[in-house]
């Protein structure tokens, strides 16, 4: 699971992030609305976590802009401002949930566990079938021509990706971002060592390399 994290606060950002990253989620942070919006619509996460104080912009009308787009992803506030009219504004805009500061890490993390059921739950029938090979998100299984395939967790994040995306080219930083948080060190071919083992497993022409670019498989 990716989140993004949006906070201001570069203390409680750092310290959010490694208490996350000990959950085994992947997070990236930014500390402004302009760049939480260019990030959704470039690096899509999973969830999105929003402090309402931000520099640039109001996280209210980040939501705002968000949802006016279509855009539904999870998105948990967390903000020091907690009475119920904030509370309420949040919510009517399209926030998913409200968490006031300070709070306690545990309780972060369940509500984070919520809405990744309902990641889950909306996501249960919406099997992605491209070619040969077929993705189920709820069960993260994946079979190639009607037969299971067991992969490694960095490999099924990877073609998840290129599914999800088919017939369109994915960078190395499009990729590598379903992967690790930016800032972490990656190996220049670690990327490449995976392509390798999923052509293995699900055919050596269902990734297609664009040289220069990246990879991509065809919707058909």
């Amino acid at each position: 699971m990716q989140i993004l994290l949006v906070e201001d606060d570069l203390s409680l950002a750092d310290g959010l992030q490694q208490a996350l990253k000990q959950e085994g989620i992947t997070v990236n942070h930014v500390a402004r609305g302009q760049e939480a919006l260019h990030v959704v619509k470039s690096f899509p996460p999973d969830i999105m976590i929003l402090d309402l104080g931000l520099p640039d912009m109001d996280g209210i009308e980040v939501v705002s802009n968000l949802r006016k787009e279509k855009i539904t992803l999870p998105i948990l506030i967390l903000t020091a401002r907690n009475s119920v009219e904030d509370k309420v504004s949040g919510l009517d805009v399209g926030a998913d949930d409200y968490l006031a500061k300070p709070f306690e890490m545990p309780e972060l993390l369940a509500r984070i566990r919520v809405l990744e059921r309902r990641i889950s739950t909306t996501k249960a029938s919406n099997n992605i079938e491209v070619g040969v090979v077929s993705l189920d998100p709820k069960a993260m299984q994946v079979m190639v021509n009607n037969q299971d395939i067991t992969l490694s967790k960095s490999e099924y994040m990877l073609l998840k990706a290129l599914l999800q995306n088919a017939g369109r080219i994915l960078t190395r930083d499009n990729l590598e971002s379903q992967l690790y948080s930016w800032g972490e060190e990656v190996s220049s071919n670690t990327l490449e060592v995976h392509i390798h083992h999923l052509r293995k497993k699900v055919g050596s022409d269902f990734i297609k390399t664009v040289r220069g670019v990246g990879y991509t498989v065809n919707k058909t």
